[in-house]
């Protein structure tokens, strides 16, 4: 499965459009993860369990929109866009979207 960000794909040629697909993760983020993140806030640099955690999610996301485009019988995703959010009442939650026109290439 061919996926890009851009319109088009070098070389090959879209025979057909399948339409817009989506793939979305919410993914919590665990109280350890909280209070590691907390410290690293509190004292600086990078936080390891939420970038794993951020990391983790859109490679679901980009997962499951390669699935859903297998399922309309696409070949290949062409202009994909990644969203985040955070949800959640302490905001320890995260979504990530993944988006795109499923195509056919031959």
């Amino acid at each position: 499965m061919i996926v890009t960000t851009t319109n088009i794909i070098e070389g090959k040629k879209i025979l057909e459009y399948r339409g817009i697909i989506f793939g979305e993760v919410i993914s919590g983020v665990d109280f350890v993860k909280d209070i590691a993140a907390g410290l690293t806030n509190f004292f600086g640099g990078r936080s390891k369990s939420y970038e794993s955690e951020l990391i983790q999610a859109r490679e679901q996301a980009l997962r499951e929109l390669e699935n859903r485009a297998s399922n309309v019988g696409a070949n290949a995703v062409i202009g994909v866009d990644i969203d985040y959010e955070v949800l959640g009442q302490g905001g320890n939650m995260i979504m990530v979207t993944a988006s795109g026109t499923a195509v056919v290439v031959e």
